[in-house]
């Protein structure tokens, strides 16, 4: 086995080449030598993407024609990825340098790894942890903790771990586990792929690691405001899909009482409260699409015939 297997980067850009520009820019400088690096446009409506390409001949650029969401997006990446190794990474993210080989070096090295996960730290203020790990809180909400954020880094959380989800900003898959357990599943569109992506994972009988020692730098502000009203409806949404999909039993109950008699009816009277009327109508509107949905299993599938080589 190779010590520098290839590694398909996957970066998925929505109106907003400049900030992909940025973070191609930072992975030209990477020292791990074996990777392709594929830029997915999804259906983008502003910028020119095309300048990207320009100024970065060497990377692989896909047109969906259309806005797949994330999953559908990097779904498309990786079909026409050709690595031994896949990874998810924002394209409002830079790396370090020497970011990638320890979590190649983890799926070397430990054959339980399913996922791993950097250190993620805010790219504005500097220094300030976004993700060190995440660990559950309650798990019959699906309510997790994100290991130290909002903490500046002393190098406190080098350390390599398990971890119950990976960061969607970042997380290192092999070709072999997207085989077995399927692609990202587009019916999220926005939010908590990863987390289901991640469960699916810990069923199949692999862990997702922390790799400390593994660092890149996000640009979300830890000051960021309150959600968007489309960004409601899809967190809303979200999170009693992921809960449908992967709960059962007592657990599901439990999930399904938490959610629609306590966290949903507050997000929906402060809203009003509030004098979001629009937040509120898109909280009632994401509950109501369960309603209507009936069908929520479907994840795509990897296949041999599928793989552009």
């Amino acid at each position: 086995m190779s010590s520098h297997p290839l590694v398909s980067i996957i970066s998925v850009n929505w109106n907003n080449p400049k900030v992909t520009a940025e973070m191609v820019e930072s992975l030209s400088h990477i020292t791990y030598p074996n990777f392709e690096l594929i830029v997915v446009d999804n259906g983008s409506t502003k910028g020119n993407i095309n300048s990207v390409k320009d100024q970065y001949p060497w990377i692989k650029l896909i047109k969906t024609g259309k806005n797949l969401g994330f999953a559908g997006g990097t779904n498309a990446g990786i079909v026409a990825s050709k690595g031994e190794y896949l990874l998810f990474l924002n394209n409002d993210t830079e790396v370090e340098l020497d970011f990638l080989e320890p979590l190649v070096e983890q799926f070397l090295t430990v054959p339980d790894t399913g996922i791993s996960t950097p250190k993620i730290l805010y790219h504005e203020p500097k220094g300030v942890i976004q993700f060190a790990g995440a660990e559950p809180t309650f798990p019959s909400v699906n309510r997790v903790k994100m290991v130290g954020q909002n903490e500046v880094d002393k190098g406190k959380y080098n350390d390599t771990r398990r971890s119950l989800f990976a960061h969607g900003a970042c997380m290192l898959v092999s070709r072999k586990i997207i085989e077995e357990v399927g692609m990202l599943p587009e019916l999220y569109f926005l939010y908590f792929e990863e987390f289901d992506f991640c469960h699916k994972v810990r069923d199949a009988g692999y862990t997702i690691y922390y790799v400390g020692k593994s660092c890149i730098h996000h640009k979300e502000s830890v000051s960021t405001g309150k959600a968007s009203p489309l960004k409601l409806y899809y967190l809303t949404r979200n999170r009693l899909l992921f809960l449908r999909r992967n709960e059962k039993g007592l657990a599901y109950l439990l999930g399904l009482a938490y959610f629609l008699g306590v966290a949903i009816p507050k997000d929906y009277l402060l809203h009003l409260l509030q004098g979001k009327r629009k937040h509120a109508k898109n909280v009632r509107k994401a509950v109501f699409w369960h309603l209507k949905k009936q069908s929520i299993h479907h994840t795509p599938q990897l296949n041999k015939r599928e793989t552009i080589s």
